[in-house]
C-alpha cells in the first residue's frame, strides 16, 4: 500500500515539474541532461566535496576519475539524491535535472530515482528468480500483466547482454550467477524501469577482464537510448568508453581554529580525447600521466 501511494505522489509532482514520464529519446546532440553549479556536498560538518560546477549531457558516456577520496561517489550520488539516505548529507548548490532543480522542495526523491538509476560497485542480485529481479521494478510501478512482465524481462536482458545466457533459467535464483552476469542482470534491473539516466559506481572494479570488456561493450551500445555517468579507478576504462572526462582531486581544507581536513575538488573536465591528451591543469597531467596516484 505504502509503494501504491508513492507512485500516485510520483504521479502527481512529476508533470508540474515539466519532466517527461518517458525519458526522451530523440533530442538534439548537446543537450544537457545535469547542470551542476557551485555545488558542495557535505556529511555533517565535514565538507566532502566544494564547488563543483559540470555539465552532463544526453547520450554520453561521462567519467568520474581520480584518487580515492576526492568525492566522486558523493558527487555520483548526488546526482539521484542517493546521499538523502545518509544521516547528516546535505546539498549547498544548484544541481538541475532536465531544468528542473533536482533538490526543489515538492521534487519527490523516489521519482528521482525511478528516472536516473543507479548500477553499484558490487553486483547485489536480490534473493529471487532472474526473472524476479528484472520485474521487480516494473511491479512497484503497478505493471501485473504477465505478457507485458515478459516483454520486460526479456527487453531488459537483451539491453544488458544477457539473455542469451539466462533465456533458458529464467526461474533458477539470481544469486547463482558468476560476478560479470550478475552485474549484468543489476544493469536489466536499473534498465527495466526505462529510466533516463543510468549511474554507475565502479561496476567492473570486482570483474574480470572478460567481463569488464562485456560492461564496457554494454555501456557503449546502450549509451544512445541513455545518459550514462560512471565512476571509475581505471583509466583506460574511462579512455575506452567515456566521451568526457571530469577530474576530481582532493585538497588540504583549511579552518581557523580547527584542524586541517581534506575535501574534494573538480579539477578539470572536458571531452575524454583532451583530459588524457592535452590536460591544461598540471595536476590532472600528473594523474593521468601517473606521476601520482
Amino acid at each position: 500500500m505504502e509503494e501504491q501511494q508513492d507512485v500516485r505522489q510520483d504521479q502527481e509532482v512529476l508533470p508540474q515539474l515539466d519532466i517527461p514520464d518517458t525519458a526522451p529519446r530523440t533530442m538534439a546532440t548537446g543537450t544537457s541532461v545535469f547542470d551542476v553549479q557551485n555545488t558542495s556536498m557535505y556529511y555533517g560538518a565535514f565538507r566532502a566535496v566544494t564547488d563543483v560546477s559540470l555539465t552532463v549531457y544526453e547520450n554520453e558516456i561521462t567519467a568520474f576519475i581520480g584518487p580515492s577520496g576526492c568525492g566522486k561517489t558523493t558527487v555520483l550520488r548526488s546526482l539521484n539524491r542517493m546521499n538523502d539516505l545518509i544521516v547528516g548529507a546535505r546539498v549547498e548548490g544548484d544541481i538541475r535535472y532536465r531544468g528542473v532543480p533536482l533538490y526543489g522542495s515538492n521534487v519527490s526523491p523516489t521519482a528521482v530515482r525511478r528516472r536516473i538509476g543507479m548500477v553499484f560497485q558490487k553486483a547485489n542480485p536480490f534473493p529471487k528468480s532472474i526473472y524476479d529481479n528484472v520485474a521487480y521494478g516494473p511491479r512497484i510501478n503497478g505493471i501485473r500483466n504477465k505478457g507485458k512482465l515478459d516483454e520486460i524481462v526479456e527487453r531488459s536482458l537483451n539491453q544488458a547482454a544477457l539473455w542469451d545466457e539466462v533465456k533458458d533459467r529464467l526461474g533458477k535464483s539470481g544469486l547463482g550467477l558468476s560476478g560479470g552476469q550478475a552485474q549484468r542482470l543489476c544493469i536489466a534491473r536499473t534498465l527495466a524501469v526505462e529510466p533516463d539516466v543510468v549511474l554507475m559506481d565502479e561496476p567492473c572494479s570486482a570483474l574480470d577482464p572478460i567481463a569488464t570488456g562485456r560492461i564496457e561493450d554494454l555501456m557503449r551500445e546502450i549509451k544512445s537510448r541513455y545518459t550514462i555517468v560512471i565512476v571509475t579507478h581505471n583509466m583506460q576504462q574511462a579512455t575506452r568508453v567515456s566521451d568526457r572526462t571530469a577530474f576530481y582531486s582532493v585538497r588540504r581544507d583549511e579552518k581557523p581554529g580547527r584542524a586541517d581536513t581534506r575535501t574534494g575538488v573538480l579539477v578539470e573536465y572536458g571531452p575524454t580525447a583532451q583530459i588524457f591528451g592535452d590536460p591544461q591543469d598540471e595536476r590532472t597531467k600528473a594523474y593521468v600521466t601517473g606521476r601520482v596516484g
